[in-house]
């Protein structure tokens, strides 16, 4: 059923962004014309992501700070469940596909989690959602060769709404990957991160 959900959330998200794209392709024939409309690049937009109920006082209660990495950005908010920490990364391109179904959303900027009783920390950063494994993946301690699976992406409760080369999509659920939370645990000295745990949500504004 998960699947089932994923698939259809990202041919919506796929489809709205080639709509302009596949009408024109519509009106020829030729294989190359068409295979070129399947693709959508990216131009620019951002990417935020809001802390779960609980994520952000369950971390400040263990000494661990998480901080936003140039160019990235953060704010605190105080809904009814609680502090939150809102994290805005800037989209620097990427390409979403249709035939076959995926594509690659890029990011700039990243993470640093510090925890201040230890003085041990780790960044993850250069973030890229991944469609086609429903997967965000990032790099660690700004090792382009130590990329890993950070997040699964829960598009179950995904909102879908599109303007003139704009989409937007929000309540994208990530969880937490066994990875990742190894990762995590390891440099930090904690046990705190676990796999499947909901760190957050996140919303995308893509400009094409």
């Amino acid at each position: 059923m998960r699947r089932f959900k994923y698939l259809a959330a990202a041919m919506a998200i796929t489809g709205l962004l080639a709509g302009s794209a596949t009408a024109a392709s519509a009106a020829t024939s030729q294989p190359a014309r068409a295979q070129a409309a399947a693709a959508v690049h990216l131009r620019s937009g951002a990417t935020a992501v809001t802390t779960a109920p609980g994520i952000a006082a369950a971390l400040l209660a263990n000494g661990i700070v998480p901080l936003a990495t140039w160019p990235g950005s953060q704010s605190v908010q105080s809904p009814a469940s609680g502090p939150a920490v809102r994290f805005t990364f800037p989209v620097t391109g990427g390409r979403v596909t249709l035939s076959p179904l995926g594509g690659m959303i890029d990011h700039r900027g990243g993470i640093l989690f510090l925890d201040v009783k230890n003085g041990k920390k780790v960044e993850v950063s250069s973030f890229t959602i991944d469609l086609t494994h429903a997967d965000l993946t990032g790099i660690v301690n700004g090792n382009p060769q130590a990329r890993v699976p950070l997040f699964g992406l829960d598009l179950s409760h995904a909102r879908l709404a599109a303007g003139k080369h704009i989409v937007t999509a929000s309540g994208i659920g990530l969880r937490l990957t066994a990875a990742a939370a190894k990762a995590l645990n390891a440099a930090l000295g904690t046990k705190l991160f676990s796999a499947g745990l909901k760190l957050g949500t996140a919303s995308t504004l893509l400009r094409f």
